[in-house]
């Protein structure tokens, strides 16, 4: 069992931030890609950012390249999403999300957390 936790979300003006955390459990996640996936309502949703907990290599939406940071702790078993300069637009649901195949830039992740809102009002 792979079990995904977020927190973080909330409600923030555009231009502020927020830092999202996806705390991992069950699974030994050396080599997964560990990534964040977002859904605003009425639209599908879409990948925004990933990285390699072995190698720290890391992949963007270019909606959000200059703005949001990924990173991990391997110790922790947790990954985070600094979000910073938000606009309305990044409004949606978080997901973190974990592949074990590793790969950054083409996730399929079978592992999914709940999810955590994030609002930004203009």
């Amino acid at each position: 069992q792979v079990q995904l936790v977020e927190s973080g979300g909330g409600l923030v003006q555009a231009g502020g931030s927020l830092r999202l955390s996806c705390a991992a459990s069950g699974r030994t996640f050396s080599s997964y890609a560990m990534g964040w996936f977002r859904q605003a309502p009425g639209k599908e949703r879409e990948f925004v950012a990933a990285i390699n907990w072995n190698n720290g290599y890391t992949s963007y939406a270019d909606s959000v390249k200059g703005r949001f940071t990924i990173s991990r702790d391997n110790a922790k078993n947790t990954v985070y999403l600094q979000m910073n300069s938000l606009k309305p637009e990044d409004t949606a649901v978080y997901y973190c999300a974990a592949d074990p195949r590793g790969i950054v830039t083409k996730m399929i992740p079978p592992y999914w957390g709940q999810g955590t809102q994030v609002t930004v009002s203009s």
